[in-house]
């Protein structure tokens, strides 16, 4: 049931899009943890297009990675087969408990969007591969600001997410999850201190429309005149 519920262009998941918080979004996944890690972790489940464009971005690395809602950890231990100083962290430490124990070379940790417990510019790079779908409207800027806290200037954000109208919550066989424009990404990207390197999207029959974004960590200067641009200045 919950692999036919994820494949298909919509599921029979509940809406409370206003209701949705970590802790409701940490247990929902605590409850379907199995089932999960049965179906989905393990990179047999990924296209090639996004285990290349993944590949892609890990060689581009300057520094530490962190796997920002890592899941069963499948994609921080791809991150380090290419050659990536990755660590994995997610809210679930039913997730976090399976991947220590199936990848016993990395390092796996219990963290929140709200803080990812990294010192300002400590990481050369972020990947959020779907994990900011289940994160509200008016929270999402606040997760990308963490982000950008996080990340030295210069170093880059991989993020995978549901291409559709901004914000719009659907029906996920988890919990309530929410599509976003590549453009209403990009105008967060650039106010939390980033710019936008390269944008993918596709459409696979049966599925919701998906996209890629990597953006890069601007210096203070940068930042400033990315800012006054998406202003219209």
């Amino acid at each position: 049931m919950l692999t036919e519920i994820i494949s298909a262009p919509v599921g029979l998941g509940r809406i409370g899009s206003e209701l949705m918080t970590e802790i409701e979004v940490r247990d929902a996944y605590a409850r379907l943890a199995a089932d999960y890690i049965s179906l989905f972790g393990s990179l047999d489940e990924a296209r090639e297009q996004d285990r290349r464009f993944v590949a892609h971005w890990a060689k581009s690395l300057r520094g530490p990675v962190i796997d920002a809602g890592c899941g069963p950890g499948h994609w921080t231990a791809f991150l380090r087969s290419q050659g990536a100083d990755a660590e994995g962290v997610d809210l679930a430490p039913s997730f976090v408990e399976h991947a220590k124990a199936r990848f016993p070379d990395a390092t796996f940790r219990v963290a929140s969007f709200a803080d990812l417990g990294i010192h300002d510019g400590q990481i050369g790079g972020i990947l959020a591969w779907y994990s900011l779908i289940h994160i509200r409207s008016r929270d999402l800027q606040s997760a990308l600001g963490e982000f950008g806290r996080c990340i030295a200037p210069g170093g880059t954000l991989l993020v995978g997410f549901f291409d559709g109208t901004d914000g719009e919550a659907f029906p996920h066989a988890v919990t309530t999850a929410y599509s976003w424009s590549t453009d209403g990404m990009a105008a967060r990207l650039v106010r939390a201190g980033f710019e936008v390197l390269e944008v993918q999207t596709r459409t696979d029959p049966g599925r919701r429309p998906h996209a890629t974004m990597i953006a890069r960590r601007s210096t203070p200067k940068s930042v400033a005149k990315i800012t006054h641009a998406a202003m219209g200045y």
